[in-house]
């Protein structure tokens, strides 16, 4: 059933049918952000999963193979690595919220030390070769996936792979001195 549905849709979605896009929206977005809400914990950040999804879905409708999947499996697969990575670059960034848990005397306390942190990764991170850096920058900076790394970088997987394994390695040791 679902399959009758949803195929012809993304198919019009392909050839730039706005109306159908809306019709697969409508149909969908419940449960993909149902998905993303239960990677993610927070509205917010499946709100901005699942528009990220649709997004990607738009531009790569003609790129779905019938024979990896149903439609919906499809979607899902994009909803959740887009989550994923969200998830990634939020744990990364280590959000601090300063004003919430200290009193109003003690605020510039956590704020210089992370200013510390932040300046000595900086440091380590220009140690590193510029691919390397630029890997790590992508995927954990901007939160984007080995695939989308790939993309950007024109490189072959396991090449930006081995970038990100070994500039880690390296921030290690740098920031364990």
């Amino acid at each position: 059933m679902e399959h009758e549905i949803l195929f012809p849709l993304l198919c019009k979605t392909a050839q730039g049918s706005k109306d159908d896009f809306a019709e697969l929206y409508r149909i969908t977005s419940p449960q993909l952000y149902a998905v993303a809400l239960k990677l993610l914990k927070r509205p917010e950040l499946a709100d901005e999963a699942t528009q990220d999804a649709y997004i990607k879905i738009w531009h790569n409708a003609g790129s779905y193979q019938r024979a990896k999947g149903t439609v919906l499996t499809w979607m899902v697969s994009i909803v959740r690595y887009r989550s994923l990575d969200l998830m990634r670059y939020h744990n990364v960034r280590n959000e601090v919220e300063l004003n919430h848990d200290e009193p109003s005397g003690n605020d510039s306390g956590p704020s210089i030390k992370l200013g510390a942190e932040q300046a000595r990764l900086s440091e380590c991170l220009d140690e590193l070769d510029g691919p390397q850096r630029q890997a790590i920058h992508l995927a954990y900076i901007n939160g984007m996936s080995h695939q989308e790394v790939v993309n950007h970088l024109a490189s072959p997987l396991g090449t930006i792979k081995s970038w990100i394994r070994r500039g880690l390695q390296s921030l290690q040791r740098c920031l364990s001195i």
